[in-house]
Parts: C-alpha cells; sequence; structure tokens
C-alpha cells in the first residue's frame, strides 16, 4: 500500500518538471513594433503590470544634433547685416480742415495768460490786509492795528486768513466759495498746512491718511475742471504750482 503511494507521488512530480521548464519565464518579453518615420522602435511588455518600466521616445521632428530636455523650439533665420527691417508704413494722415498753426495757437495762449496776470495783479492790489476778529473794516490807530496784525495771531488765525485770500483771486462772484477753482484752492491751502504738519510729526499717520484723501479729492476737482473749462484749469493750475503725475 505505501510502495503504491510513493510511486504515484513520483509520477506526479515528474509530470510537472517539463511544465516548469518549458512554461513562460515571467520577466519582460519585447516585440519590436514596425519602424514609424516620427518615432523610434518602441518596446512593448507582454506582462501589463510591467508598463510603467517602458520609456517611450519620441523624436518630435525635432533635428539630429538637437540633444537638449524639453520641446524642440525651432528659431527665427537671423537678419543678415545691411538688410533694413520690414517696417510697415502706414498712410499719411488726412489734413485737418481749419486747423490752426502753432505759432497762432501759441500767441493766444499766451496772450490770455497776460490778461488773467493783469487781473491777478489787479484783486492782489485791491485786498486789504486782513486783521484779527475781523476788525479790518474799524478805523483804528496805528498801535492799535499792531495789535491786531496776523503776526500776533495763532496758526489757525493765520490759514484761515491766506484761505479768505486764496478764494477772493479766483472768485467768479462776490461771495463765491462753490466754484471748481474756489475749491481747488481751499483745498490747496489745506493740504500744504498738513504737510507743515507731517514735516515735523512723521509718524502720524491718521493725518498722512486724510492728506491722501484730499490728494484724491483735488485731484478729481482738476479733472472735472480740465473737461468743463480748460482754461481756468490753466489758470490755477498754472497759478497754484500743479502738475499732473
Amino acid at each position: 500500500m505505501l510502495s503504491s503511494l510513493l510511486s504515484s507521488s513520483l509520477r506526479l512530480a515528474a509530470a510537472r518538471v517539463p511544465l516548469l521548464l518549458t512554461s513562460r519565464p515571467l520577466s519582460l518579453a519585447t516585440s519590436a513594433t514596425p519602424k514609424r518615420p516620427d518615432s523610434v522602435p518602441v518596446l512593448r511588455p507582454a506582462n501589463a503590470a510591467a508598463n510603467h518600466l517602458l520609456l517611450q521616445v519620441r523624436n518630435f521632428g525635432a533635428p539630429k544634433r538637437y540633444k537638449g530636455k524639453g520641446m524642440y523650439i525651432r528659431k527665427k533665420p537671423k537678419r543678415p547685416k545691411g538688410v533694413p527691417r520690414c517696417v510697415r508704413e502706414f498712410p499719411p494722415p488726412p489734413p485737418v480742415i481749419n486747423a490752426v498753426p502753432k505759432e497762432v495757437r501759441r500767441a493766444e495762449v499766451d496772450k490770455k495768460d497776460q490778461e488773467f496776470a493783469e487781473q491777478l495783479k489787479q484783486r492782489i492790489a485791491a485786498q486789504v490786509d486782513v486783521l484779527r476778529f475781523d476788525m479790518s473794516t474799524l478805523p483804528m490807530s496805528d498801535r492799535v492795528r499792531k495789535l491786531f496784525e496776523l503776526t500776533n495771531g495763532s496758526q489757525r488765525e493765520v490759514v484761515k486768513a491766506q484761505k479768505e485770500r486764496g478764494i477772493k483771486l479766483f472768485q467768479k462772484r462776490e461771495g463765491d466759495t462753490g466754484s471748481s477753482a474756489v475749491q481747488i484752492v481751499a483745498l490747496t491751502t489745506r493740504i500744504q498746512q498738513l504737510q507743515t504738519h507731517m514735516s515735523t510729526y512723521r509718524k502720524d499717520y491718521s493725518s498722512k491718511r486724510g492728506l491722501d484723501a484730499l490728494y484724491v479729492r483735488r485731484r478729481k476737482l482738476l479733472d472735472y475742471l480740465e473737461r468743463t473749462d480748460f482754461d481756468s484749469y490753466r489758470n490755477v493750475a498754472k497759478t497754484l504750482g500743479l502738475a499732473r503725475r
């Protein structure tokens, strides 16, 4: 009985040996694909689990001398020396009908500037010295007048007097306080006052924030005045020394 069992097991083992010898190994079995003009032969694994080991190389039409990494970018040929650049020529602009020459326009602008300068001189000469507590219109002796001069006043009184004198130079009528030019003068006076304050107290960030807001407000008024009345805009900007940045 024992001998029969041993003989049957040996027969089964002998039958399995040729199967193991002739079975296909688990290594990569390569098969060359037909060559294509835009690629090199690609090795395809017989086992699907080894696809990540495959590195497929393609050429994409790059020259053989190109050995860099990444996409090949074909460079443009250099322009030979002596050959002019291809500059696109635009047709000349059409002539402007009833156009004013530059010399005539410049003469008109100079004439307007002279007229405005004469008006400013007349308004400055007509102004009365401002005294403290609105005492300018009252008759008084020279000794009493010295007591009410602005040299003895506070900074607030001096700034207020400067603001009133600047407003009177650009008023369109008596008591005008709302026109664009007058508002720009008032804002410029306030800006100059805050600039003096910021030169002493440089870390006063609250005042700096208010100063930036005044800059924006004045810029908007200047833009509006430029659109509506350009001559008045030029006079205000030139008198106050303002420049667009």
